[in-house]
């Protein structure tokens, strides 16, 4: 039988894991608290574990998957990372353009998605708008940057319509 320490190991041989997800991993593998405790107390001190280094690299790769800031602090958040923590990564890792220009390429790709399956009226309708939106703010993007991209691109096809009627979800 293996400890909890040699265990954890090689949890993390695959990927970072943060404190809460790796106690979690731990006592599904029914070792005792205590034990638990121990080896992730040994990990931290051996710098193995570290929810700063975790939020930091885990916001890196996600932003480099197209995936919206406020996805990602949900899924920190999911992880276990406290609220200051992934504050703090998003702010490391924020690039404005890029993060406009990810915006920019998933609106296309989901605009032609929605293209082939319901027709260009439909993407041009409050409802495809409205759903198209909220694809975009599923996906993390700010509700404003959504909404100024959308105009911007002549989306805002409804006369007299110009507002998106889905709201930020966080």
């Amino acid at each position: 039988m293996t400890d909890a320490y040699t265990s954890a190991l090689r949890i993390l041989q695959y990927r970072f894991n943060s404190e809460h997800e790796l106690r979690r991993k731990l006592a599904a593998k029914r070792f005792e608290h205590a034990e638990i405790d121990a080896a992730i107390e040994r990990l931290r001190n051996e710098k193995w574990i570290d929810d700063e280094r975790f939020a930091e690299a885990y916001a890196r790769t996600r932003a480099a998957k197209k995936i919206g800031p406020g996805r990602i602090k949900r899924e920190l958040s999911a992880a276990g990372v406290d609220r200051g923590t992934a504050d703090r990564a998003l702010a490391a890792n924020r690039d404005d353009e890029r993060t406009g220009s990810d915006l920019a390429a998933i609106l296309e790709k989901r605009r032609r998605i929605l293209v082939r399956r319901h027709g260009e009226e439909f993407v041009r309708s409050a409802a495809g708008r409205s759903r198209l939106a909220g694809y975009l703010i599923q996906q993390g993007y700010p509700s404003d940057r959504v909404r100024e991209l959308l105009q911007r691109n002549g989306d805002d096809g409804v006369e007299g319509d110009d507002r998106i009627s889905v709201q930020e979800t966080e």
